[in-house]
């Protein structure tokens, strides 16, 4: 699709937001001892339950979100939802107490961030056979500033502790500014529907979702999917110090290297494939990166295999934009909020369950089975992805390209 005005207000937004998120990272075992976090272990708990809080306000208010916007239109919903972050990042740059910490966080899953009326926002101006490769720049553009995030605030932590709060909050503001002056409205009132009394369950909404026809099959498998593909973010720390006795440095270059090389994949890759090959043959090629890529280093002891296989695993970050789009050309105009509340909603989930059961098998494959395969995580990931393959393959036969 065409880069316009929206469509580049979008991405900026997006990448400002990603550098916000990624802004406190490096920070985070300070902040936990600021607000009286007695030791490391300590800390990290707290860090975790704070992790989850936000996943689970977000797979509570998901489908919410979405169906307010798509009630009163997605420019009120995003401007809402980016200046309840700029809140609750002062709130953390203020926090004098780990229980309030807690509360901003689950205020700020409750807005739903601006992933999912952003993606809204792009099935409102994309054609369906454009949607695939829109929603792989939404990924790229969140991405980038991810990887920027950790490197800023690195550098500002050294100015003061709460530098990176501040400037996440500056951010975020800035975004509203983007949203309230730049940003037109997608939604035509004519697309909108009322919002109702069984929108505010957001089980009933994930239900609903899962009863229209053909609709069930790409939220299962973008469900598998994310959690899966958990295993990077969960244990690669982990992973990387167990195998190869990596540091820190060692450890975030390269987690940076994999994050640019998702950008690149979801901004150039994925747009030259689908228009040569169609969204269902590049998602299966995603697909089969992924088994790749998975399989590749769950047995690797080596480094200069690691290297090999991290662009290929790379190319499956290419799966989710793809089978999003799907998703989205299933519905009408009036329903993409909430369709896309319900993708988030789901991914929520996976982020707290699938931490725990990869974490557990890291475990008893490096400590308690007596078989030693750290690996044993990547490869758990790689069998859940060939679970779906038969159902991506019918998602072919409902009409994908």
């Amino acid at each position: 699709m065409k880069l316009n005005g929206p469509f580049l207000i979008i991405l900026a937004t997006l990448m400002i937001d990603g550098i916000g998120v990624g802004i406190v990272f490096p920070i985070m075992p300070d902040l936990m001892e600021r607000v009286g976090a007695a030791n490391t272990a300590e800390g990290a708990l707290w860090g975790g339950v704070l992790m989850s809080a936000y996943a689970a306000a977000m797979f509570l208010f998901g489908p919410i979100v979405g169906s307010l916007s798509d009630a009163f239109g997605r420019r009120p919903v995003l401007i809402a939802a980016l200046a309840t972050l700029t809140v609750d990042y002062v709130i953390m740059a203020m926090a004098g107490s780990l229980w309030v910490l807690l509360i901003g966080r689950v205020v700020a899953g409750m807005a739903g961030a601006t992933y999912i009326t952003a993606t809204a926002y792009i099935a409102d101006i994309a054609k369906p056979e454009e949607r695939g490769a829109a929603f792989g720049m939404i990924g790229a553009a969140f991405g980038l500033g991810f990887v920027l995030g950790p490197a800023l605030g690195g550098i500002s932590s050294g100015w003061h502790i709460t530098a990176p709060f501040w400037i996440a909050a500056a951010l975020a503001g800035l975004n509203v500014g983007f949203g309230l002056f730049a940003l037109p409205e997608s939604l035509k009132p004519e697309n909108r529907r009322p919002f109702g009394r069984r929108d505010l369950n957001p089980f009933a909404t994930i239900a609903r979702a899962f009863l229209i026809p053909g609709l069930a099959i790409p939220l299962i498998c973008l469900f598998v999917f994310e959690f899966a593909n958990m295993v990077y973010p969960t244990l690669w720390a982990f992973w990387g110090r167990e195998v190869f006795g990596w540091d820190g440095f060692r450890i975030g270059l390269t987690l940076s290297a994999y994050g640019l090389l998702i950008a690149g994949v979801q901004a150039g890759v994925l747009p030259r494939l689908t228009k040569r090959f169609g969204d269902h043959k590049t998602l299966m090629l995603g697909i089969f990166a992924a088994l790749v890529g998975l399989v590749g280093i769950g047995f690797t002891s080596a480094v200069w295999v690691v290297v090999i296989f991290l662009p290929i695993a790379a190319l499956s970050d290419m799966a989710p934009p793809l089978m999003t789009a799907f998703a989205a050309n299933l519905v009408g105009e009036d329903q993409q909020g909430v369709v896309q509340g319900v993708i988030a909603s789901l991914s929520s989930v996976a982020a707290v369950i699938a931490p725990l059961v990869m974490t557990g098998v890291f475990e008893q494959f490096v400590n308690d089975t007596g078989v030693y395969l750290p690996g044993a995580p990547f490869l758990l990931g790689a069998v859940l992805i060939a679970m779906i393959i038969p159902l991506l393959m019918r998602m072919k036969s409902t009409g994908s390209t």
